[in-house]
């Protein structure tokens, strides 16, 4: 996109890429990017609400879908009485992950304010337990044998080399509110350049692409 249709529209992308969550909202705060494009509404909602930050976005470009990876079993009923499941810290996603083993069957009457820490045993009739840490730290502990299914965020299915087709249980695509949205600072709500490269990421170009890119269903446009 940056070599052609950014071209074509008048833009010069410079692109800068982070291997955590944390860095570009600050850097987008700092000044030192004009946009980013990583993640999706609960989490932004949540980062403004937690740091203050004063950013607008536009519509869900694409999904990622979240999916529980084991190395151990080939279903998600399969994971026994008290398996430990890895899961991130980050609170947005973290109740993402409860609810889809909640739509699995491995856990009950999950709500928003639900965590790991605040689990009853009705809302755990199995017992689970949980390894909660940093989103991309979950990812290698899908290989440790004392954990039974890891809840690994779509971008980190992608960087480690997995495939969602792989997964033993996966989020629904249809209604799905984590499509990842483009995100500038307020102040440049007028910015002719963003809104063009919000549009540009709109476009049935870009559709086609990530069909083409991820026909396993790794990356869904939204």
């Amino acid at each position: 996109m940056r070599d052609n249709l950014a071209a074509d529209a008048g833009l010069d992308i410079q692109i800068t890429e982070f291997d955590d969550y944390v860095l570009p909202n600050e850097a987008l705060a700092s000044g030192d990017l004009d946009a980013n494009y990583f993640q999706h509404l609960p989490y932004l909602e949540n980062q403004i609400a937690e740091k203050g930050f004063e950013f607008s976005h536009g519509e869900g470009i694409h999904i990622e879908p979240f999916a529980l990876f084991s190395d151990q079993f080939d279903s998600a009923d399969q994971i026994p009485d008290g398996g430990q499941i890895a899961i991130t810290n980050d609170p947005s996603n973290q109740y993402r992950g409860l609810k889809l083993l909640e739509e699995n069957g491995l856990l009950a009457d999950v709500t928003e304010d639900t965590t790991v820490l605040t689990l009853t045993d009705a809302q755990n009739p199995k017992g689970l337990t949980f390894e909660e840490t940093q989103p991309e730290v979950v990812v290698q502990l899908l290989d440790d044998p004392k954990v039974a299914g890891a809840l690994i965020n779509g971008n980190f299915i992608l960087t480690a080399g997995l495939k969602a087709e792989d997964a033993i249980a996966i989020e629904a695509v249809e209604g799905n509110p984590y499509a990842n949205v483009l995100v500038w600072r307020t102040e440049d709500d007028g910015s002719t350049a963003i809104q063009k490269l919000d549009e540009l990421l709109h476009s049935q170009d870009v559709k086609d692409f990530i069909k083409s890119e991820w026909p396993s269903g790794d990356v869904i446009p939204g």
